[in-house]
């Protein structure tokens, strides 16, 4: 009993050592390397707007006192707000978006000079329907209105257009990476990692004395559905064009033999 005993003790040490024997770690040199590409994808949808925000500014002034500038300020405001409105344009698309008053001097020289009290205040308005546009600011300069301070081009369907922009940036990086893999004799498997990059969206917001529209080089370029046609319609001294939305991203794919 006493050697049977002993023999089993043995067995159960021996189990408890394999069991708890760490296995040896693989030296760096026998792991293998990822061989991998990364490649970023560019794509530019192009639509037409189909909404409008123009802004409007009315600076007026007076030697006399502040007050004389501002009843002159609101008198053009409130008839250039009524003309706007008059186009079927509803009040919650029509807003005031600054107003300043201020005294100014005109420095010549070691002398100061008092300017007068200016009065500032700007209006701004959304145009749902785009083919008013020209009437609008036909009536708001006939109200009195002296400063167009913006008109920004835009879509309402921004999301649904970015959303087709990243699908064809991650097709063009997926076809790049193909092309360039293969010009090695080699080919890509997997994707690695994929990083959406800054997206962009160029509004055709321009202002006197400039233009701010995004130039973002792109392989893939998209026309929304029905733009073709829309764009070649357009008719009126002042033609929509077209708006750009873009998408980039960087992938990392791995190569396989």
């Amino acid at each position: 009993m006493k050697i049977e005993t002993l023999s089993f003790l043995s067995s159960l040490a021996c189990v408890s050592l394999l069991q708890t024997t760490p296995a040896p770690a693989a030296k760096c040199g026998e792991c293998p390397e990822r061989r991998t590409i990364a490649v970023t994808g560019n794509a530019e949808v192009r639509v037409i707007p189909d909404e409008v925000v123009v802004s409007f500014g009315v600076e007026t002034s007076s030697t006399r006192k502040l007050e004389d500038a501002k009843q002159a300020n609101d008198t053009i405001v409130s008839k250039a707000i009524e003309l706007i409105k008059a186009n079927g344009i509803e009040s919650k698309f029509v807003q005031t978006d600054n107003i300043s008053y201020e005294p100014r001097y005109i420095e010549k020289g070691d002398n100061r000079f008092f300017a007068g009290f200016f009065a500032r205040k700007g209006i701004s308005v959304t145009l749902k329907d785009t083919s008013k546009l020209e009437k609008i600011i036909s009536d708001a300069l006939a109200a009195g209105v002296n400063n167009i301070n913006g008109v920004n081009f835009r879509t309402t369907e921004l999301r649904k257009h970015r959303d087709n922009a990243r699908t064809l940036a991650i097709k063009a990086a997926k076809e790049k990476a193909h092309l360039l893999a293969a010009q090695l004799g080699e080919q890509i498997g997997r994707p690695v990692s994929i990083q959406e990059n800054a997206a962009s969206y160029s509004p055709y917001y321009s202002w006197w004395g400039g233009y701010a529209a995004q130039n973002v080089s792109q392989n893939v370029s998209s026309m929304a559905p029905g733009a073709a046609g829309e764009a070649a319609s357009d008719t009126g001294p002042t033609p929509l064009g077209m708006i750009s939305v873009n998408a980039a991203v960087s992938v990392t794919f791995e190569l396989t033999d």
